[in-house]
């Protein structure tokens, strides 16, 4: 039996993921179901758990895929970048913009750090990257002169964050958008240094 390269394997894996994600998205973790990844996927379901041991491996795979994926976001242009990802396409579109999947793994994963006490312990030793991203970024901005200095960078941090989860729940709850990216823009001024004042 020929042996399958390393790039083939990739393929696939890269292949689940991306399928798998927009099921996530539309049916939530329960909904998800092997059938729907499926479909989703064009691959059975010896494929997909070929891959990965279970639907929740699956899952954490892919919600640390996209936190790799927006922290390299974040390390280029800041975690503000990632929230106007976010609005650039919001869940349910049909466009092919990073925010409707984002935002559809981020709200899965906030929901589930709410309720499954087990997945909570397991997401925390991945969660820390974004974090680390945006405090480096951060920290790159101040050094360049570009970041206010009168606020610690971990407040910074946190500032950032929190407004990300605010607009994750704010998008969840399908509430207007229109006045959003003036709000990012708001926020993005308040962490500038502002020279001569």
């Amino acid at each position: 039996m020929p042996r399958v390269s390393q790039d083939h394997l990739d393929a696939r894996r890269r292949q689940i993921l991306d399928g798998s994600r927009s099921c996530f998205a539309r049916f939530g973790y329960e909904g998800a179901t092997v059938r729907r990844l499926e479909e989703a996927t064009g691959l059975s379901r010896g494929a997909i758990f070929h891959h990965f041991k279970d639907k929740e491996s699956l899952f954490l795979a892919l919600a640390e895929d996209d936190a790799t994926r927006m922290a390299d976001v974040v390390a280029e242009q800041g975690l503000v970048q990632v929230m106007r990802d976010l609005l650039a396409e919001p869940a349910g579109g049909t466009g092919s913009a990073p925010g409707a999947d984002w935002l559809g793994t981020r709200l899965e994963v906030s929901r589930r750090l709410r309720t499954d006490e087990e997945f909570r312990a397991r997401w925390a030793q991945r969660s820390e990257q974004l974090t680390a991203a945006t405090r480096a970024r951060l920290k790159w901005q101040r050094d360049a002169g570009n970041l206010r200095d009168d606020v610690d960078v971990d407040v910074l941090t946190a500032y950032l964050e929190l407004v990300l989860e605010g607009l994750v729940s704010h998008l969840a709850m399908g509430l207007p958008a229109e006045h959003l990216p003036a709000v990012l823009d708001l926020v993005e001024e308040s962490v500038r240094r502002h020279r001569g004042s």
